[in-house]
């Protein structure tokens, strides 16, 4: 089959993110021209199925693009979480084209960049919430969703020969700590196009109900950091400025002074001021001043919530972090989600806290929210198809089974055509929808780190 999409030809060919969660990479095709669409890794995961072996840091395969660099028009990172921008700085020299994003994300990006001499030579198109940006043949407009960073936004690419609603990573939280509340009008407008098809993460698609507001989850951490008596650290994914700022507010009311343990934090932190999404009122200490403070005024943000051998959760479990020494009736919270298949890192890491008798606290071991998710669960994906109403609906940003219940979902709220696939499918959107099985060889490249 030839991968030359014509004018009346709108493609989505996935190499990476979809069946399996991580590592996106999206491709549009529209009269002879691609659109790439985030460009992510994972962690600690194998490069071929089955395997034992895994690699620090894997990305999807870009060869099939990157035979043709030519024919790419550019690059759009929708927001800075890795599983969407990780690879970028790694990949960019076998596309050399333009990477459009936000403020935000585009400060996250330039760090990267910076770390692998390539500040000056990627041409990085910052684009605000609104704008419509001609990429090659595709219209691509950015629209503001929420998720647990600052400036996640979704896209609507149109061509003439039809247009998709690329979701990217959302939920509908109204009252997000970070960034303005979900706006139903903004994707309710979206119906009257008559949109082709709906691109849609898929990674709670498994969870019936609604995800819970960042907002409740700050209030959960408030309550029980509120009632501890010694020293706290919060553990979490250190993209999360929301958590960030939600653990400020709690430090703030409670009397605790908040220090960051861990680069990752302290990059985050940077481009959130940087970029005007730090407030004010939520100051930070230097960590080397926490040896001098009462237990009962500590509260450290530390990274290394999935067990990570070399993170600063591991050797405070350890005590071989130089800046703090955790005591007895001390108290771990991890603020995060279990990664599946860090199980075992994340038990070892429980038992030596456990051993030296500091609590810990998981989100297992409470009723209260003090970790929320920022994905949609099925009652959201519901409301979203029904305000859209694409033609056709292809779920994206999960494992099969995900895929599967979001197809559910779709079919359940009223669109028509469901067309589900994995990476290395050609989506065939218009004219006639259908799925061309693995039509393109994808893998994963181990990247340095």
């Amino acid at each position: 089959m030839d991968l030359i999409p014509g004018r009346a030809d709108l493609w989505f060919l996935p190499l990476g993110g979809t069946g399996e969660i991580g590592m996106n990479l999206n491709l549009y095709g529209h009269a002879g021209v691609w659109l790439m669409v985030d460009c992510g890794v994972t962690f600690n995961s194998p490069l071929q199925p089955n395997s034992l072996s895994k690699a620090d840091v894997v990305a999807a395969d870009p060869a099939f693009i990157a035979r043709q660099p030519e024919k790419l028009a550019g690059i759009i990172i929708t927001h800075a979480h890795e599983d969407h921008i990780g690879a970028l700085p790694a990949l960019w020299p076998r596309f050399k084209c333009p990477v459009y994003a936000t403020a935000f994300t585009a400060e996250i990006l330039r760090r990267k960049l910076g770390e692998v001499g390539l500040l000056d030579k990627v041409p990085i198109i910052e684009v605000k919430t609104g704008d419509t940006k001609h990429i090659g043949p595709f219209a691509v407009q950015f629209l503001a969703i929420t998720h647990s960073i600052p400036e996640p936004h979704c896209l609507m690419i149109r061509t003439p020969a039809g247009s998709v609603f690329h979701t990217a990573d959302w939920k509908i939280d109204a009252t997000p700590m970070t960034g303005k509340a979900f706006k139903p009008r903004v994707f309710q407008r979206l119906a009257q196009e008559n949109v082709t098809a709906m691109v849609c993460d898929s990674t709670n698609a498994l969870r019936d109900g609604f995800s819970v507001s960042e907002s409740d989850c700050y209030e959960a951490l408030l309550q029980v950091i509120s009632q501890a008596a010694g020293r706290v650290v919060v553990s979490g994914f250190s993209s999360n400025v929301g958590r960030l700022i939600a653990l400020g507010r709690v430090a703030n009311k409670t009397g605790r002074y908040m220090a960051l343990l861990g680069r990752s934090l302290q990059n985050m932190v940077g481009a959130a001021r940087a970029t005007g999404h730090w407030p004010d009122d939520i100051h930070l200490i230097d960590a080397n001043d926490l040896g001098y403070l009462p237990k009962e005024e500590v509260l450290v943000v530390a990274t290394g919530s999935q067990g990570e051998p070399k993170a600063t959760l591991s050797r405070l479990a350890a005590d071989m972090q130089r800046e703090l020494t955790l005591e007895a009736g001390d108290l771990v919270i991890f603020s995060s989600i279990i990664i599946p298949g860090n199980e075992a890192f994340i038990e070892k890491l429980v038992q030596q806290f456990r051993q030296r008798d500091i609590q810990t606290l998981q989100s297992h071991d409470t009723d209260l929210p003090i970790h929320v998710s920022g994905h949609p669960c099925r009652g959201e994906l519901e409301l979203l198809y029904s305000w859209v109403k694409p033609q056709i609906a292809v779920p994206v940003h999960g494992e099969a089974a995900h895929i599967e219940a979001n197809a559910q979902v779709a079919h359940q709220a009223g669109v028509p055509i469901q067309l589900t696939g994995l990476n290395g499918d050609l989506y065939v959107l218009s004219p006639e929808p259908r799925v061309y099985k693995q039509v393109v060889k994808t893998g994963r490249i181990a990247l340095l780190r």
